[in-house]
């Protein structure tokens, strides 16, 4: 562990639309997270290789949510800002993104370092809001999206992850809708397929247990994959990682929850 990793320690910080992670990157394999990120190095510089053949290096690099990349760091260990696409009005990320790496790109990286710090002594609210968030990261909220209700229900169905994993027809039934209507319903509120979007939060749930000593094969059931092979391949495609490679170098990770706000904002 660096220095300033040892100072403040590894952490992680989890609410229903955003995450802050500042701990080990792990192996630079190709990963594709369904949310937006922003990495900043603790020390050193980040090295960011995508899909669309885009490479840079500095202390402050952006990825579109579903953008096959690989990241690196000149050392160990880094920090990773993670912000759900459905949770901000359309285009405000892609407007958002050329901001954090334009002239002021060091503030932000700054603030952030700034943020981790913060968040290692606890400076924060057990119902930190998205805004609450995104102030503490970037100064500023982003403007939220305002999305269909039947859409919003689903999602904090999808969000559960108890019982029986949910499926369209479950979801197009609340809605009153055919199991065909709701999918595009879906797509068209979210930006993203009912299926992709399942398989994406799936992932992200796992994130709450990484620090715990237990049966992976138990818990990729409890949170709805159908076996251990579907399970591995799901999360190395996210993560670029394997699940037992996320569990090893999470061991001295200090994981905080908040219950945030989910998804409230919904069309009248």
């Amino acid at each position: 562990m660096d220095d300033q990793a040892r100072e403040v320690g590894h952490l992680m910080l989890i609410t229903p639309e955003r995450v802050f992670y500042a701990g080990l990157l792990g192996r630079p394999r190709e990963r594709c997270p369904g949310a937006f990120h922003v990495y900043v190095a603790i020390k050193g510089g980040l090295h960011l290789a995508t899909s669309d053949g885009r490479e840079s290096y500095g202390d402050l690099v952006v990825t579109m949510p579903n953008l096959r990349h690989t990241i690196a760091s000149d050392y160990r260990s880094a920090i990773c800002v993670a912000i759900e696409p459905e949770s901000v009005r359309v285009g405000a990320l892609e407007s958002y993104a050329r901001q954090l790496m334009g002239a002021e790109s060091q503030v932000f990286a700054d603030r952030i370092r700034a943020a981790y710090a913060a968040l290692a002594r606890r400076q924060y609210s057990d119902d930190l809001s998205n805004a609450e968030f995104d102030i503490m990261c970037f100064g500023q909220a982003l403007p939220q999206r305002v999305l269909d209700p039947r859409v919003v229900r689903a999602i904090a169905r999808i969000g559960k992850f108890s019982g029986e994993p949910v499926t369209a027809a479950d979801c197009a039934a609340d809605a009153s809708l055919s199991p065909s209507r709701f999918l595009h319903l879906f797509k068209e509120e979210t930006g993203i397929s009912f299926r992709s979007f399942r398989a994406w939060k799936r992932a992200r749930h796992l994130l709450h247990f990484a620090n715990q000593d237990i049966n992976l094969a138990h818990l990729a059931q409890d949170i709805g994959y159908p076996d251990s092979t579907h399970f591995s391949h799901s999360i190395r495609r996210f993560y670029g990682l394997k699940p037992r490679a996320i569990f090893s170098g999470s061991r001295d990770l200090a994981i905080y929850h908040s219950s945030g706000s989910f998804t409230a904002a919904a069309a009248s």
